[in-house]
């Protein structure tokens, strides 16, 4: 027998050793339990895995916001700045197409046609800004840096072809002797130019959470608070460690050109994973816009209707010997260490 009629010879034997264990498995296990334990598998796969591929089996998280150069088939160009520390120049770029194009068409968001937030790293020498965009595409903005260091430099922005709020990053190097300032703890106030800015809240990475901020002058509360970007005032949040950057929401109607209002201005958030974020809020007063800095935990409470694997032999007309759960707060020590 050549070489093909042996090979032959030994698939077909492999074909019917297989369909005889087909046949055998059929016989002894019956065709609905076979069903029964392929949906089992089926349901215990999808269990633990939400759309993006998180296999931690708890609910699909809160979408994580402004680490990538690239989303929805448009691109942040490379970030041109200034190299060096008090070197003047222009901080400039483009939101491209995949092939390239300059996109010019964006949507007015916040009162603003892009929103620039530049951070260094370590949550320090916040800004943020508006550059004006050329016939072009090109943004850009008159600049310098104070300190050396890596930055993210967000672009936030709404293109007119999709209606959509998309963020963009890059970091930029900049040269010089570097001293970081990262957060060490937790501070809900903060005092700029004698307005202290308080936050009240909790962040939470269950879900949505509400912030409200204070502002107060002197220890009596500041009523002349102005419209800044489409609200009494603007909140940015960043999680400690990437920088990933949450879209914060102000709660109520847009205020009307020359009204105040204050002391409080209140804020959805969500934090998309319980840690330490860094929290920025710009507000509006006498013509100024002043910003405070915050620095808040963000806890993951278990919820209400949770259930217990533990089984309890307590009558249910007799309390246990175990104390309740305490609930999670994101709060703590007070500071700004910024």
């Amino acid at each position: 027998m050549n070489a093909p009629q042996r090979l032959g010879a030994f698939g077909a034997g492999l074909a019917a050793l297989f369909v005889a264990a087909f046949v055998v498995a059929g016989a002894v296990v019956p065709q609905s339990t076979v069903a029964a334990w392929s949906g089992a598998a089926q349901d215990e796969k999808h269990e633990g895995m939400d759309m993006s591929g998180d296999t931690s089996g708890t609910a699909a998280a809160t979408p994580v916001h402004g680490l990538a150069l690239e989303q929805d088939g448009l691109l942040l160009s490379p970030v041109s700045a200034p190299g060096e520390v008090d070197e003047a120049g222009t901080l400039s770029f483009s939101i491209t197409t995949a092939d390239g194009v300059a996109v010019t068409g964006f949507e007015t968001a916040h009162d603003k046609k892009l929103h620039l937030i530049v951070v260094r790293t370590d949550g320090s020498q916040f800004r943020h800004v508006h550059p004006t965009m050329s016939a072009d595409g090109v943004w850009s903005i008159p600049w310098a840096w104070d300190e050396a260091g890596t930055y993210r430099v967000f672009t936030d922005f709404v293109p007119g072809a999709t209606g959509e709020n998309l963020t963009l990053s890059r970091t930029v190097d900049v040269a010089g002797p570097l001293s970081p300032e990262p957060a060490t703890k937790v501070a809900s106030s903060d005092t700029v130019d004698g307005y202290t800015a308080t936050l009240t809240g909790d962040l939470s990475a269950n879900g949505s959470s509400l912030l409200t901020a204070t502002v107060t002058k002197d220890g009596e509360p500041v009523t002349t608070l102005e419209p800044y970007l489409g609200a009494y005032g603007h909140l940015v949040a960043l999680r400690d460690g990437d920088l990933a950057y949450l879209h914060v929401h102000p709660e109520g109607d847009e205020p009307a050109p020359g009204s105040t209002s204050g002391p409080d201005v209140e804020f959805m958030t969500e934090a998309p994973t319980p840690g330490r974020y860094l929290l920025y809020l710009d507000f509006k007063v006498d013509g100024e816009v002043r910003t405070a800095e915050f620095v808040l935990d963000a806890g993951e409470a278990p919820a209400a209707d949770e259930p217990t694997d533990e089984p309890t032999d307590a009558p249910a007309d007799k309390p246990t010997d175990e104390p309740a759960d305490e609930p999670a707060t994101g709060h703590g020590e007070s500071g700004h260490d910024h």
